[in-house]
């Protein structure tokens, strides 16, 4: 990771769960750490007492909103000149079964899993362009989007579909910009324990049944990717639990 020492990293979700344990993780590494999410106390709160050679930014951003990342970016150029690696965290569900979802939360959903991610990437790579430097953009996505898992009493609704997005998304933008020193690394994690579950109105014997992950976990494999040799490219990386029930 030392390549990276002073660079700009933006990580959006860090208000919690892997967003936040990314940032607090990359940050130790030295890293001038941007984190993009709608409760900016509570990111401000999470990393308050994290130590380490690098600096953590919290700035208040709705990925849906296209003028509000364009926004961000602007001010992160302005600042601090480009942005080397973006970890495309943010997403969500809901919950119900996908039939009975109403127009609107369907649409926050995939605004928040899919378009909110090019949003990002979008603005990430045309500075990353301006620089002609090195960048890395990991796509965090899930086992859900390589296979839909079944769980009794449980709705998944569009939320695997969106992860599927992700996953072809990551591909396609790789191929789109072989011609520049950008990476696109896609990552899967299984079971993982954060609040994500409670919002979706997960059984909590959901976690019983199947051990999970830390965010921590998570983190440490987004830290992985990122610090391996100019010359590697990781571009998929699934994680689970050694003993996940959900094949």
């Amino acid at each position: 990771m030392d390549r990276w020492m002073g660079k700009v990293a933006v990580v959006t979700g860090a208000s919690a769960g892997i967003g936040l344990l990314t940032a607090e993780a990359l940050v130790r590494h030295g890293m001038v750490v941007v984190g993009l999410a709608r409760r900016k106390a509570k990111m401000e709160e999470g990393m308050k007492n994290v130590q380490g050679k690098g600096k953590f930014h919290a700035v208040e951003c709705d990925v849906t909103k296209e003028d509000n990342v364009i926004k961000v970016f602007d001010y992160i150029k302005n600042k601090f000149g480009s942005v080397h690696v973006l970890v495309n965290n943010a997403g969500g569900m809901t919950k119900g079964a996908t039939t009975d979802l109403s127009s609107e939360e369907l649409k926050k959903i995939i605004d928040l899993n899919i378009v909110g991610l090019i949003y990002c990437t979008r603005q990430a790579v045309n500075l990353m362009k301006e620089s002609k430097q090195e960048g890395h953009i990991i796509n965090v996505g899930s086992i859900l989007g390589h296979r839909v898992a079944y769980i009794e009493k449980f709705y998944f609704n569009v939320y695997p579909a969106t992860k599927f997005a992700v996953r072809a998304l990551t591909e396609t933008m790789k191929d789109e910009l072989r011609d520049y020193p950008i990476r696109f690394t896609h990552i899967s994690p299984g079971v993982v324990k954060t609040e994500f579950f409670d919002v979706a109105g997960a059984d909590p014997s959901m976690l019983e049944v199947s051990p999970a992950l830390n965010s921590e976990d998570v983190a440490d494999a987004i830290v992985y990717v990122i610090g391996t040799k100019p010359h590697v490219h990781i571009p998929e990386l699934s994680i689970r639990h050694m003993n996940d029930y959900y094949k």
